[in-house]
């Protein structure tokens, strides 16, 4: 059994945080984005949405890349 902290699991691990992070975000309604803080759903949608993708998008990219290095060996 592997180290679930050496590469490529940690980047399952940072890809399905970033993934849950994104579906928590959604159903609390409010994101939290780097260096701004805070922003609603309804009252920022532009930069809500934003932050949405960019956390699916950062997760599916590490899952990737786990999937790469996993099947690469």
């Amino acid at each position: 059994m592997a180290n679930p902290l050496e590469p490529p699991y940690v980047f399952l691990i940072l890809g399905d945080i970033s993934i849950s992070a994104g579906a928590l975000f959604i159903v609390y309604g409010k994101a939290w984005v780097r260096f701004y803080g805070w922003v609603y759903r309804e009252k920022e949608p532009g930069w809500f949405w934003w932050e949405i993708a960019v956390d699916f998008l950062v997760g599916v990219c590490f899952v990737g890349y786990f999937l790469y290095e996993y099947y690469r060996r």
